[in-house]
């Protein structure tokens, strides 16, 4: 295997490769246009033909911005082919008026995403229907956009349309897709449809049928660990609270130690207030401050410290990828759950593509044109690492804001169980008698089975656990 890279690079140092010729290509077009960007589009396609396209996002940025108007199909097909490459937030940072200038499906995608995080729901659903061709391979994502704003805005029948729109074409794209990060991304993409239609139900307060529709979601599916939290709380507004202590347990199996949510203990507490066991309770929410209270101090100083020093937060999850522990017990929990984030994920497989490039480029035997590409690599590059780090900023501040919630919900819980504790003291009726569970206490619909676990592994029926606790409410 050595031998053949050995060879391979000599081949293309040589200069007798077809991606040295590609890049030649492109450095004799942009001579020629003598500083105009009219040939940039010629510059481009060489040099994604030579598989250097983190290098040439920057002349589309620069073409886009210094033109007035649509600049024709050939040129939007080779953006789409970039932008399918090095991802969307590589041009999400553009204003819209210069993005808008190209009808690449791909640009409108992101118009339409930088529409719907502004709260502009229609317009942002009018560039995705009028946009995006039914057959290209962005309109996966843009249903899932599109079913996602139907949702928000109450719309559940439109909602789900759109849902099972898009588990559709996700299968069709799968169907074809050979790249490894391209199969991950449409099945993602497919299962949060999928379970998109059991959130509309549940929206919609229909939670049994949302009940049944949550089990549509294989457990292999990358995102099952995040949707078994959204079940608990299905089943908690079915009141079924057996059944929601069930599925928070499952958080406790060695598999899903990356999971990170300060929600799950809220629930338990909450969960085993309903059913007036107050003891349990009240040890959920005194273990969640022992756990958490101190750590939480060190999360807010480090927030505060790194301000939005988005190399440190690019680095300090790299750290952590490559097995690195630093800072306390809860910033390394974090820090476990973000790089586990498949969002994360893409934006750090991206930016190990455009490190490929760099690769490309040393080799390159045109000195003045090395130095360019080198220079816009560097742009793109820092870029992406930015990208990553303002992410990676991002997702700590939301743990930060919601375990400041959770501390709160806890308090509370913490209260509501001596009020209503209190109150039971002083009914005649109240049993304190403590009966802790009969299978008596058990239910279940068609898709569930009763399993009684003699010899088997943890993982066999993983999330379908159930308690048989009697509640102790009169």
């Amino acid at each position: 295997m050595k031998r053949i890279l050995l060879c391979t690079t000599f081949y293309l140092m040589a200069g007798l490769g077809p991606v040295f010729a590609d890049i030649g290509q492109a450095w004799r077009e942009l001579r020629s246009a003598r500083g105009s960007t009219e040939n940039y589009p010629k510059v481009i396609q060489s040099m994604t033909d030579s598989g250097l396209y983190f290098a040439s996002v920057p002349y589309i940025k620069e073409y886009l911005a210094t033109t007035s108007s649509s600049r024709g199909e050939q040129f939007d097909a080779l953006v789409d082919k970039v932008v399918s490459h090095v991802g969307v937030k590589q041009f999400e940072v553009m204003p819209t008026q210069f993005l808008n200038r190209s009808k690449a499906p791909t640009v409108q995608y992101i118009v339409a995403r930088k529409l719907f995080r502004k709260g502009e729901y229609d317009r942002a659903v009018q560039v995705l229907r009028g946009g995006i061709p039914s057959r290209h391979n962005v309109k996966p994502f843009a249903l899932f956009l599109e079913a996602s704003i139907y949702a928000i805005q109450g719309k559940n029948t439109e909602a789900v349309s759109a849902y099972n729109r898009c588990i559709s074409a996700s299968n069709s794209e799968l169907s074809d897709a050979q790249e490894e990060t391209r199969r991950r991304q449409l099945t993602i993409n497919r299962d949060y449809c999928t379970v998109g239609t059991a959130r509309a139900q549940f929206a919609a307060g229909i939670y049994d049928e949302a009940n049944l529709s949550f089990l549509d979601l294989d457990k292999s599916s990358y995102i099952w660990p995040e949707i078994l939290f959204e079940e608990a709380w299905n089943s908690f507004y079915l009141k079924d609270y057996n059944r929601t202590l069930g599925k928070l347990v499952t958080y406790k199996a060695p598999i899903l130690d990356f999971i990170f949510n300060p929600e799950i203990d809220v629930l338990r507490a909450l969960t085993y207030m309903e059913l007036c066991l107050w003891q349990d309770s009240n040890k959920v929410v005194d273990k969640f401050y022992s756990a958490h209270e101190r750590d939480f101090e060190g999360l807010k100083a480090f927030i505060s410290k790194h301000g939005k020093d988005y190399r440190d937060y690019y680095l300090l999850a790299k750290s952590r990828r490559d097995g690195d522990i630093r800072g306390n017990k809860l910033i390394n929990k974090v820090l476990h759950s973000i790089i586990r984030d498949p969002a994360y994920q893409e934006l750090y497989d991206s930016f190990l593509k455009g490190r490929d490039e760099l690769e490309i480029v040393k080799n390159l035997n045109i000195p003045n044109f090395k130095r360019i590409l080198q220079i816009n690599l560097k742009e793109s590059m820092l870029l992406q690492r930015d990208l990553i780090g303002a992410y990676v900023k991002s997702q700590m501040d939301i743990y930060s804001q919601q375990i400041n919630q959770a501390f709160i919900d806890m308090s509370y819980i913490k209260l509501e169980v001596l009020e209503r504790k209190k109150t039971s003291l002083y009914d005649p009726g109240y049993n304190m008698n403590r009966g802790r569970g009969s299978i008596a206490n058990l239910k279940r619909t068609d898709k569930q089975y009763f399993w009684n676990f003699n010899g088997e592994f943890w993982a066999d029926e993983l999330g379908d656990y159930v308690f048989s606790l009697k509640s102790e409410c009169q």
